[in-house]
């Protein structure tokens, strides 16, 4: 199998769930038959969503790619990063490596298309969905957003609740969705990788994605690893 490189730490707890996710999906009776992967968990990288919104001056983008040269420097074959704020750079980074960079963004998209969906609610940060990380990177699927008002609870419930280790605001979730199902949703995207462990931890009901979910299922087909049969159904039923 071909050995994947993972640029992790934005952040950690997404991170570990990733990992988590990539070894669960596999079909593996025993341990040799999990693909090889290369962690890089960098939790210094400088905030995404405050660069981009201009918030603040500290780039990440040259942290993250010494991080995937390095990657690619130790032998990975393709790379992951499960943090979708940060594909806003990706084709920066892409553009400095010898390897594929997975675009979960991408995938997701190209899971929907295929699965006959045709406009899908995005819950994520203020820096993807402000600095077009869905709009550029969904080509086949028609996007929705929060209002202004939910998108301030999307970012509660990231911030406030998962990166802070407290209990997430379900209410507040549910709010979030119903207007985007308002607004024509046939499925919601779960486009930030702290909204995925939400969906590990609560039951969100049906009509879901969670891109991290779509960015594993490719991480795993690229090593040429065995996938569990079920692993490859995304959509929450």
């Amino acid at each position: 199998m071909k050995k994947l490189g993972i640029i992790g730490g934005v952040g950690p707890l997404a991170t570990a769930y990733f990992m988590d996710m990539l070894v669960r999906m596999t079909d593996a009776d025993t341990d040799q038959q999990h693909p090889e992967i290369i962690i890089h968990s960098a939790p210094s990288i400088p905030d995404r969503t405050a660069y981009i919104l201009g918030k603040s001056d500290e780039s990440p983008l040259d942290k993250v790619v010494s991080i995937a040269k390095g990657l690619e420097a130790q032998g990975v074959s393709h790379i992951a990063t499960p943090c979708i704020t940060l594909h806003y750079f990706h084709d920066e980074i892409s553009r400095l490596l010898g390897i594929p960079l997975i675009n979960a963004v991408t995938v997701t998209d190209e899971y929907l298309c295929e699965n006959g969906i045709h406009t899908a609610g995005i819950m994520a940060t203020d820096g993807s969905v402000k600095g077009g990380v869905f709009d550029r990177f969904f080509q086949k699927t028609k996007c929705v957003y929060p209002s202004s008002q939910m998108q301030a609870l999307v970012m509660d419930i990231i911030y406030g609740c998962v990166k802070s280790g407290k209990a997430v605001d379900m209410e507040k979730f549910d709010a979030v969705a119903g207007e985007l199902r308002e607004k024509g949703a046939q499925c919601i995207v779960l486009g930030c990788t702290e909204l995925s462990v939400i969906k590990r931890d609560y039951n969100i009901g049906a009509g879901f994605i969670d891109a991290m979910e779509a960015l594993a299922l490719r991480s795993l087909e690229m090593c040429e690893a065995p996938i569990k049969p079920e692993s490859k159904i995304l959509i929450t039923k």
